[in-house]
């Protein structure tokens, strides 16, 4: 496999192009520009923003492969999505936007203490660099390796690719981030279209795809799943995937902070309701090609191939440079936005706490400083996930030991005045051990927890959290109902938004939007349940 001199060409372009729009469209003047991009952000700049940082390149590696070795079932990811938007945008959001938070971890000091502000921050910083960054620089490595061929130092990959990601993010901010994401996208879903495209032509009679991929297992093309199957039963389906999505669409900093960024909530809430629709089509442009992979591609060793071979084998020359482009485009898109994130998290939650009359501009200073050296710890472990057994494997592994305990405190402070903040804290401290011992459990490969779906691990370790959050909360005093209000929900809250919405036509309220994107997600489950 080789790129022809255009399309080398094309790629040298767009780096160059998006790494000096990227600085010229950033704002660091302040510390709300740097970190929320002015909070002056629409709706088409937050859900494409928000499209291009979830399906970053070790999605556009990760999905076929699933499907190729597992079926359409990886889907359910994408698809309960849906759901997860839907609740956020009607109870969640409101809070964190008239708040004028920074960072999710501040809500949790707001409505408990600092102690679970510090652990939450401290938790999401380990996810946003190990998980999410790591995994996107080694998801690029692992493609563009396979496309120089031979040995390559993993080091020289990542640290380029780092090195492109962190180049406007450092100067920019999120106002950089979030605009050079529109771009990407747009680079992204072309040169996804025309790949799925060509790709669903050279597969042929569709009948006969199916055909194929039913052979491989009578579960391939279907979405829910019996409780016998390891990587998706239909009980971890119900109560993991539901979890972890309330985790990554909620509480994590990285996607979370688009919403932060809109000029009102109405403009957040569109721009996840335009993101959640965007989300629906992964299912034609990356999980059915996976799935026609079976037929065109029948003897790969290594699904993670699928997505590159279709590249180099289908693509006429320019197309190719475009799509890699694409790829790069999401690499950074996710990339940027990690850094972004961790660089707010440490600078408001660390460092404004140790140093609270620090000014926005050395405030900005920080979080550029930060950004740079986690991208230099990003880069020195992405090589290490190697040992691991698959990419989607350490991600959804290490993602379903540290989301319970807060999801559980989360879920448990914001629907009930009654959890207090010394519950709140022995319960993120007893998830976190019991979590640590699990992922030891799992390394020494015991066979119980080896046996056991992570998607039925994290469920377990999510309702022994929430039982520990009330039943320390009957010994424990909680907080005066005075400093609640505004930060539980309660039915006026609900009240009052719907009463905003009335008289707005149906493309202008959220609501309605929601219900038409969870009905046609309803038609795609029941179709291929």
């Amino acid at each position: 496999m080789h790129l022809s001199w255009i399309d080398i060409v094309i790629i040298l372009v767009y780096i160059i192009g998006i790494i000096i729009y990227g600085i010229k469209k950033g704002k660091s003047g302040t510390s709300e520009e740097y970190f929320l991009g002015g909070k002056s952000m629409t709706w088409p700049v937050i859900g494409l923003s928000m499209f291009a940082a979830n399906i970053s390149s070790n999605s556009l590696v990760a999905i076929p492969g699933a499907a190729y070795n597992n079926g359409i079932s990886v889907f359910n990811y994408e698809w309960m999505a849906s759901v997860v938007l839907f609740i956020f945008c009607v109870f969640i959001l409101p809070f964190y936007i008239k708040s004028g938070i920074y960072t999710i971890p501040q809500y949790f000091e707001k409505r408990f203490d600092v102690r679970s502000r510090y652990y939450f921050s401290f938790i999401t910083l380990v996810g946003n660099i190990f998980i999410d960054t790591a995994g996107t620089l080694y998801a690029g490595y692992k493609t563009i390796s396979f496309v120089i061929g031979g040995n390559v130092n993993p080091y020289l990959i990542v640290g380029a690719l780092g090195i492109f990601a962190a180049s406007y993010t450092t100067f920019g901010g999120l106002s950089s981030v979030m605009q050079t994401e529109v771009i990407n996208t747009i680079i992204l879903l072309f040169s996804a279209i025309v790949l799925a495209v060509i790709v669903f032509i050279k597969g042929g009679d569709w009948t006969h795809i199916v055909q194929t991929a039913e052979q491989k297992g009578d579960h391939f093309m279907h979405l829910i799943l019996p409780n016998s199957n390891t990587s998706m039963p239909w009980l971890g389906l119900v109560l993991g995937v539901p979890m972890l999505g309330f985790y990554f669409w909620c509480n994590n900093q990285f996607i979370v902070q688009r919403a932060l960024s809109a000029k009102n909530i109405d403009e957040g809430r569109k721009g996840e309701m335009f993101d959640d629709f965007l989300k629906l089509h992964v299912l034609f442009l990356l999980v059915f090609p996976g799935i026609i992979a079976l037929k065109l591609l029948p003897d790969l060793k290594n699904s993670s191939e699928v997505f590159p071979r279709f590249i180099f084998e289908y693509l006429p020359i320019g197309l190719i440079g475009l799509t890699v482009a694409g790829f790069l485009a999401a690499m950074s898109s996710a990339v940027s936005a990690t850094l972004n994130s961790a660089s707010t998290l440490v600078t408001m939650d660390f460092i404004q706490k140790a140093y609270p009359n620090m000014s926005s501009k050395n405030a900005v200073k920080s979080g550029q400083i930060a950004t740079i050296i986690f991208m230099f710890i990003a880069v020195l472990w992405a090589p290490q996930i190697d040992k691991a057994s698959s990419l989607m494997d350490y991600m959804q592994t290490v993602l379903s030991l540290i989301s319970p305990p807060i999801v559980a405190v989360f879920v448990a402070g914001i629907f009930s005045k009654r959890a207090t903040p010394q519950a709140a804290f022995v319960s993120l401290m007893t998830g976190f051990v019991l979590g640590i011992t699990v992922l030891v459990l799992y390394t020494y490969k015991v066979p119980f927890i080896v046996s056991l779906p992570f998607l039925f691990q994290a469920p377990i370790l999510f309702v022994i959290c929430f039982a520990i959050v009330f039943f320390v909360s009957r010994f424990t005093t909680p907080r005066d109902e005075a400093e609640l209000k505004d930060i539980v929900w309660s039915k006026e809250i609900l009240n009052a938004d719907t009463k905003e919405l009335q008289g707005k036509p149906w493309y202008q309220n959220y609501r309605t939007i929601g219900w038409i994107i969870l009905f046609l997600t309803g038609v795609i489950v029941w179709i291929y349940r």
